[in-house]
This record gives structure tokens, sequence and C-alpha cells, in this order.
């Protein structure tokens, strides 16, 4: 068997081994390419829904904070 042969059997078990794969997981069809793009829209919305979600308790535990010394200043100017 020459070189090009062997690369010629690799490349054709690597497609084969690729297509099985595919299939295996559910995107062997034609609808694979939306399925792919949809799943990354779903995990850039999950991931701004994150930040978002962080960056509000942030500024609910800040404000919380704030109030209180407000509060605690207040009580103590009353004295």
């Amino acid at each position: 068997m020459t070189e090009q042969e062997l690369e010629s059997l690799i490349h054709k078990a690597a497609q084969e081994g690729a297509k099985q794969a595919l299939k295996e997981v559910g995107l062997s069809d034609e609808e694979a390419y939306d399925d792919v793009k949809e799943l990354r829209s779903l995990l850039d919305s999950w991931r701004a829904t994150k930040t978002t979600v962080g960056q509000t308790i942030a500024r609910m535990i800040t404000t919380a904070l704030l109030t209180a010394l407000a509060v605690g200043i207040y009580m103590g100017w009353g004295e």
C-alpha cells in the first residue's frame, strides 16, 4: 500500500467517523445547520442573561447597603 493510498483510506475513515458521530448526536439531517445556529444563539443569550443577573444582584446588594447606611446615619442624627 502506497502512502497516497493510506492517506486516502485514513481520509475516508475520518469522514465516515465524522458522519457517524454527527448522526449519533442528531445532527445529520438537513436542519443540522439551523440547529447548530439556534444552539449558538441560545448560548449567547444565556451568557448575556448570566451577566445581567450578576450585575442586577450586585446593584441590589449595593443599594441595600447604601440604604442601610443612610438609615443608620439618619437614626444617629435624630439623637
